[in-house]
């Protein structure tokens, strides 16, 4: 099919990528030019496992090409997704200025039927002012189709190409038909393309992030109350889930969400039902634990050295919100680094991915090192933010004679706290005493 992808970020690369990846024709649009020059030469600004190698292959097969020409781009296309982003606002709605000025280009371009897919994730009601908006523009057959995304950064070409399930919404019974045609090659796993109408899928994309992020901040609560209590959160958790009715996802206790979804989409959904009068107490809880468990950790450090922490040296592993990403969006690092930094303390940081979006965030406010042993000479504590693979079984002997005092403050449970403690660590973790 002939498509077009407008917005070349992390939603707009990876569908238009996957969507070139079987055999469709694909232009993706931006109107950043330096970076369609960088992605023209095989530079993805972004890290997502297999996202590079499936550019680079299908820009070669001429199956997707970059252009800051919309025009070009709607005209040459059947399927025109808008993938622009649509960043929180500061009353925690979405901004929708990007969408709807798409839109507006869209309708300029119009020279024959079109399926118009919103592909970023929009408030409910969203197609309805796309659809308003492109008839003002054109006398054009068209139609809206509202198809949400559900990618984990770390592992988004695979959930692209092997979909749990694809989601359509659409009154167009031509529209649903040309959608099914195109996704069915991406379900032949025989998970479901569920269709519905517009305004259900815009929900399905909020309900179904928020409900992940009620899970977490379920288990961030437990946890704290495990640790009140004298209980271990890590056992808990681990009686909790041999309950099939409960599961094993989204229920490890640490310092909380962030990134592009969670956060944006949980306070887009609160911002929506207060705009119709609807409480929505639990997905306000959910996102209040998740600021505090942030404040948590830092009160754990100056429980033990004090409000005071100038001439104290962190040592901090994992910059980035989640691993496989280098992502630091709503990250908890920031705001530990941020705090600690207006504690006095001074900060030596590694991230495999993340380092290069620190330094624009922090510039030389606090240290980078090639490697995460390199982060512990010398430093009072080791601080560990992100749960990245090679932090999982490191060289305790190594770590223990490189820090200055054996203190290991884990956000994420990575270790086991009696084998930890038998090294001659002081371990300080989520949701145990």
């Amino acid at each position: 099919m002939k498509i077009c992808v407008i917005g070349t970020g992390y939603v707009g690369l990876v569908a238009g990528a996957c969507f070139a990846e079987m055999g469709n024709d694909v232009i993706c649009v931006d109107n950043n030019i330096e970076k369609l020059e960088m992605l023209k030469k095989g530079i993805v600004p972004i890290y997502e496992p297999g996202l590079e190698d499936l550019i680079e292959t299908n820009v070669k097969e001429n199956r997707l090409i970059f252009t800051s020409d919309l025009d070009y781009a709607v005209k040459n296309s059947l399927i025109c997704f808008i993938a622009v982003g649509t960043p929180q606002d500061e009353d925690g709605s979405a901004d929708m200025q990007y969408v709807f000025k798409v839109a507006e280009e869209i309708g300029d371009s119009i020279n024959g039927y079109k399926i118009i897919v919103d592909k970023s994730t929009v408030p409910v009601g969203t197609a309805d002012k796309v659809r308003e908006i492109i008839k003002s523009k054109t006398s054009y057959p068209f139609d809206v189709v509202s198809n949400p995304e559900f990618l984990k950064q770390g592992a988004a070409v695979e959930d692209f190409l092997r979909p749990d399930r694809v989601i359509i919404g659409t009154s167009s019974e031509k529209a649903k038909k040309i959608m099914i045609d195109l996704y069915s090659q991406f379900v032949r796993n025989q998970h479901p393309i569920i269709t519905m109408d517009e305004k259900s899928a815009e929900m399905v994309k909020y309900a179904s992030n928020s409900f992940l992020a009620v899970k977490i901040s379920f288990a961030n609560e437990i946890a704290n109350i495990c640790e009140a209590v004298g209980a271990d959160a890590n056992l808990v958790r681990l009686g909790m889930c041999a309950d099939t009715r409960i599961g094993t996802k989204f229920l490890y206790p640490g310092i909380g969400y962030g990134g592009s979804c969670f956060p944006k989409d949980v306070k887009a959904l609160i911002n929506t039902a207060e705009a119709f009068n609807t409480p929505c107490e639990i997905i306000k809880s959910a996102d209040k634990i998740n600021k505090y468990q942030r404040e948590l950790f830092i009160k754990k450090i100056t429980n033990r050295f004090g409000e005071n922490l100038f001439g104290f040296k962190f040592a901090l592993w994992g910059l980035a919100f989640k691993p496989k990403t280098n992502d630091m969006r709503e990250a908890p690092a920031i705001t530990v680094i941020e705090k600690l930094l207006s504690l006095g303390a001074s900060i030596v940081a590694y991230d495999p991915k993340a380092m290069e979006i620190a330094k624009g965030i922090f510039g030389n406010k606090i240290s980078y090192v090639n490697n995460s042993y390199e982060a512990l000479y010398g430093a009072d504590a080791l601080l560990i933010i992100t749960e990245w693979n090679e932090f999982r079984n490191p060289d305790f002997a190594k770590i223990k004679s490189m820090l200055k005092t054996p203190i290991i403050f884990d956000g994420r449970n990575q270790y086991n706290s009696f084998n930890i403690e038998n090294l001659g660590f002081e371990y300080h973790q989520i949701g145990k005493a």
